[in-house]
Parts: structure tokens; C-alpha cells; sequence
């Protein structure tokens, strides 16, 4: 019984653990996401806006490991913005993995335009939309950034606590592709980026 105990123990501390450095990790992701909106010459935000971004505590149960299947021979296709236009991508794997209980299916999709740049070659898009979008989050739903580099042995890890907002909900006048259909995620992501504090 000593043992059990000094196990369970073992675990609790072990999660523990896990969930600061968890924290830390988000916590310095947000820091580099910010910093980014200063280096963007196009960016919606100047310094006195970053006060009116707005984020879920970062929850360590919203970080899952997916099952990856890539998908080959993927006619490009239009994926809409909201402003009209569209751009083509390609679907460049299949993710399924459990979410709060929950089975659940995705697409990562891949640039046409940025695989033709060195530099963005390996870029991965993953847009979806959820049961928050239009109440505590933009309606317009939000995005992770991926690699093709993150997809390890048929599995890769999505933390949905790094979800972002498009520039779209914090001003008009940019062109954000529209997660399609397929990325809808019944269940409220209550991880990542909230509204906008401020009004545009």
C-alpha cells in the first residue's frame, strides 16, 4: 500500500510539473506573438493596443497528440477570406485525436503560394472554428501555425492554447482566409485567444 501511495504521488507531482512548464511554455508564446504584431510593418496593432489582447489561461489539457494521416494526390482548391478573395491550398494531412472527451477530425492544409518561398516551404495552416466563436471568441474563428516538421512518426502534437486571432478581428482591411466546413469543432476551445478588448 506504502507503494501505491508513493506512486500516485509520484504522478500528481509529475502533472504537476508538467502543467508549469506548460504554463511557462504558452507563456513565452504569447510573448513572441506580441512582439511579432511590433515587427509587422503591416500590422493591425501598435504598442498601446497589446493591453486589449485577451488570452484563456493556459490549459494544459487543451495540448494533445494527434494521429496524423498525410494525404497525397490533393487537387488545390480556393480557400475564401472574408473580404472576398482567396487563396489556394492544398489538404496535407488528417488529424484525429480525443478532445475533452470528445472524438475529433481536421485538416491541415499547405499554401501553394508560401511552398514556393523557401523560407515558408514547411508553413503548415490549420484554421477551425468552435463553439465559442461570436461570444468569447472572434466569430470569424481562429488559427494555429504548424510545420511539416512538427508531424513525427504518423502523430503530432496540437496545443490548442496557441490559437490566434486573424488580423481581421482586430481591423478591417486584410484578407483572412475563412476556416472551411470541414475544421468545425463541436465543442467550446476554451484555450488560446479571446475578443479583441478594443473595438475597431
Amino acid at each position: 500500500m506504502r507503494y501505491l501511495t508513493t506512486f500516485i504521488l509520484f504522478l500528481a507531482l509529475s502533472a504537476a510539473s508538467f502543467a508549469q512548464n506548460h504554463q511557462a511554455q504558452i507563456a513565452e508564446f504569447r510573448k513572441g506573438y506580441m512582439d511579432d504584431f511590433l515587427k509587422d510593418p503591416h500590422s493591425p496593432l501598435k504598442q498601446e493596443d497589446l493591453q486589449f489582447l485577451r488570452f484563456y489561461d493556459a490549459d494544459s489539457t487543451y495540448r494533445v497528440t494527434a494521429k496524423a494521416e498525410l494525404l497525397t494526390n490533393q487537387p488545390a482548391f480556393i480557400i475564401p477570406t472574408f473580404s472576398g478573395a482567396g487563396s489556394q491550398y492544398v489538404r496535407y494531412a488528417q488529424l484525429s485525436f480525443t478532445l475533452k472527451g470528445k472524438p475529433i477530425q481536421l485538416t491541415i492544409y499547405k499554401s501553394i503560394a508560401l511552398s514556393q518561398n523557401p523560407a515558408f516551404s514547411n508553413y503548415l495552416f490549420l484554421p477551425f472554428t468552435d463553439a465559442t466563436n461570436g461570444s468569447e471568441t472572434y466569430g470569424g474563428g481562429r488559427y494555429i501555425d504548424l510545420t511539416t516538421k512538427d508531424i513525427k512518426n504518423g502523430s503530432i502534437v496540437i496545443d490548442f492554447n496557441k490559437a490566434y486571432n486573424p488580423y481581421c478581428a482586430f481591423s478591417s482591411g486584410y484578407s483572412c482566409p475563412k476556416p472551411p466546413d470541414e475544421n468545425r469543432v463541436d465543442l467550446a476551445v476554451e484555450a488560446g485567444e479571446k475578443n479583441f478588448g478594443k473595438g475597431h
